[in-house]
């Protein structure tokens, strides 16, 4: 299934090698998430987006809005999506190549809402992010050679509740890097809004702003095997606009998943794939990541530690798991 190698019987190793599952264990992990999709399946929470499963061969009860997904139907989307593709930025310099085995990248990643000001020694107050904040943090991972492209880090509260917010979290990266901008979190009702933007920086060339589309956008199912009515609109026209779709699953170890490692990637890799397959029975061929930031349950603190050991171990498991679909990957670091 995988066909991220260029060449026959060549293998490279881009950094340090860690082989947490043979081969034979991920087709385990594949095998077990084919019964989820189908004996259990997604609930889908979008009208437009069961419409077209169902169009596609997936079994669809309307009541539930519960959709059976066959292995076929996700093998043929898998044959679609590309194994490579560019996240353009406004500077071709930093145009940056997401390929399946392919080197590693660095971006930031978010996307609180609270910033921790210097006041004087000792001293630190916590506060509101506002839209400044995103333009300065942008600027500054313009500086730095080690961030490769530019994710939303921090949120502009300052436009909480205007009905605005995602729009200005948009337009002002956009505005203040010179790098690939991915949006973490954005909103379906106003990707036309963003697409309109898009465009704009290319004097209102659709075709253009299709074919290097300077943005990105991050959506995470709801774990445990949701596909919201949200994520379901971005995916879907993020698709039809040619934009670089991360589906991420944020699942956890012990809360909405399995204890063990193996059965939550089970759970991980069934959220992921329904993603997928909706991003490309919509559009074959859109450019899609396997992403996560999956890590385990804090039973004592009621949290989802990012930085945990087994959250390594987990983005690790992913890798393997994104390789063996033959998919760029992205995974949440400490």
């Amino acid at each position: 299934m995988a066909k991220c190698n260029a060449f026959a019987a060549t293998e490279s190793l881009n950094g340090i090698g860690f082989e947490l599952f043979s081969q034979d264990e991920l087709k385990a992990i594949h095998q077990a998430t084919m019964d989820v999709l189908i004996d259990v399946g997604i609930q889908v929470s979008d009208e437009e987006a069961r419409a077209l499963l169902k169009e596609n061969g997936c079994l669809v009860d309307e009541k539930t809005q519960v959709v059976k997904i066959p292995e076929f139907v996700v093998r043929r989307a898998l044959q679609t999506a590309p194994s490579r593709f560019t996240l353009w930025g406004r500077n071709k310099k930093y145009n940056t190549v997401q390929e399946c085995g392919g080197k590693v990248h660095w971006t930031c990643f978010g996307t609180g809402v609270k910033m921790t000001n210097y006041v004087a020694p000792g001293k630190y107050e916590t506060v509101d992010s506002v839209e400044q904040d995103v333009a300065d943090i942008a600027k500054l991972c313009d500086w730095a050679e080690n961030i490769d492209y530019f994710s939303l880090p921090v949120s502009a509260r300052d436009w909480a509740g205007k009905g605005a917010q995602d729009v200005h979290e948009v337009f002002t990266p956009l505005v203040s890097t010179e790098k690939h901008y991915n949006d973490i979190d954005p909103v379906g009702e106003n990707v036309e809004i963003y697409w309109e933007i898009l465009k704009a920086w290319y004097g209102g060339d659709e075709q253009e702003a299709m074919r290097k589309p300077l943005m990105s956008m991050l959506v995470c199912p709801t774990s445990p095997l949701e596909l919201s009515g949200q994520a379901c609109q971005v995916i879907m026209k993020g698709a039809r606009y040619n934009i670089p779709i991360n589906v991420l699953s944020m699942a956890m170890s012990g809360g909405s998943a399995p204890v063990y490692l193996a059965g939550t990637l089970v759970t991980h890799n069934a959220e992921v794939l329904a993603g997928i397959v909706l991003a490309q029975i919509t559009c074959p061929g859109a450019p899609v990541y396997y992403g996560s930031s999956t890590t385990t349950f804090d039973l004592k603190m009621g949290t989802a530690p990012v930085g945990s050991p087994e959250l390594g171990l987990i983005s690790a498991g992913v890798s393997k798991l994104a390789k063996f679909y033959g998919l760029p990957a992205y995974v949440a670091g400490a």
